[in-house]
C-alpha cells in the first residue's frame, strides 16, 4: 500500500518553514529529497515521520551522525537490546546476525562502547537497528555526511543490496545530489519550505524544470564521487 501523508507543515517563531505538503511513496520505492541547506528538507522529514507514526505506519529514522543515536557510555549490546524492546520484540540472534552480515559488522564486539567501533561501523550499526522491525519506510537524513566518501559509498552499497526485493521504502534526505542520483529512482527538490519539483531521477537530471533543480544540476563534478 502506498504511504501517504497529507498537509504536512511547520512554523518556527511565527514563520512558516514548511508549507502544506503531501508526500506519497510506494512500497519499496527509493526516493531522494534534495535541496540547499535551509530549504526545509529535514523539517519535512521529521514532520513525515511524526505523521506516519501517529497513523500506525512503521517508520525508522537514521540520523546524520551515529552520535545522535548511540550513548558513548553504553555498550553496543545495550543499544541493540533497547532497540528490540522499544519495538516490543523478543531478542532474536538469527535476526541480528542476518542484519550484521548484510551490513558487514558481524565482527564487531558488542561488549564495546561506540567509541570502540569505527565511525563507519557505528553508522552501519545504527542502520541495522533501524531495520530490526522491518519498517514500511526508512528515513535517512544525511546518513553519510559524517563518513569519508569511500566508507559512505560502501555503506550505501550494502544497504541497497539488503533492501533489494524488500517492501521497505527509502527516503534519502541529502544536499548531495550525487549521492541521491546514484541511489534513488525518484527525486524531490525542496526550496524555501516547498517541494518544487518531483520527477524520475533520469528525467530530473536531463531536464530539470525549476531554478532550484537547475542550480543543483549545474555542477556535474559530483558525478565523479564514489558515493
Amino acid at each position: 500500500m502506498t504511504i501517504i501523508a497529507q498537509g504536512l507543515s511547520a512554523k518556527r517563531s511565527g514563520r512558516t518553514i514548511l508549507h502544506p505538503t503531501t508526500v506519497d511513496i510506494k512500497p519499496g520505492e527509493r526516493v531522494g529529497l534534495v535541496g540547499a541547506s535551509g530549504s526545509g528538507k529535514s523539517t519535512l522529514g521529521h514532520a513525515l515521520i511524526d505523521a506516519l507514526r501517529a497513523g500506525g505506519t512503521r517508520v525508522a529514522h537514521v540520523p546524520q551522525s551515529p552520535d545522535e543515536a548511540l550513548d558513548p557510555l553504553r555498550s553496543m549490546a545495550f543499544h541493540w537490546r533497547e532497540a528490540e524492546q522499544a519495538l516490543g520484540l523478543a531478542g532474536d540472534d538469527a535476526r541480528r546476525l542476518q542484519l550484521f552480515d548484510a551490513l558487514q559488522i558481524a565482527g564487531g564486539d558488542l561488549g564495546k562502547r561506540p567509541w570502540g567501533w569505527s565511525r563507519g561501523m557505528q553508522q552501519r550499526f545504527v542502520i541495522a537497528m533501524a531495520l530490526i522491525g522491518t519498517p514500511d519506510l526508512l528515513v535517512m537524513d544525511e546518513p553519510t555526511s559524517a563518513l569519508d566518501p569511500v566508507v559512505a559509498a560502501g555503506t550505501m552499497d550494502l544497504l541497497d543490496l539488503y533492501l533489494t526485493d524488500r517492501e521497505t521504502a527509502l527516503l534519502l534526505i541529502t544536499h548531495d545530489l550525487g549521492l541521491a542520483a546514484k541511489r534513488v529512482s525518484r527525486l524531490m527538490v525542496m526550496d524555501t519550505g516547498r517541494i518544487v519539483e518531483d520527477a524520475p531521477t533520469a528525467r530530473f537530471l536531463s531536464a530539470p524544470q525549476t531554478q532550484a533543480a537547475q542550480a543543483l544540476c549545474a555542477h556535474r563534478n559530483w558525478l565523479e564521487l564514489p558515493c
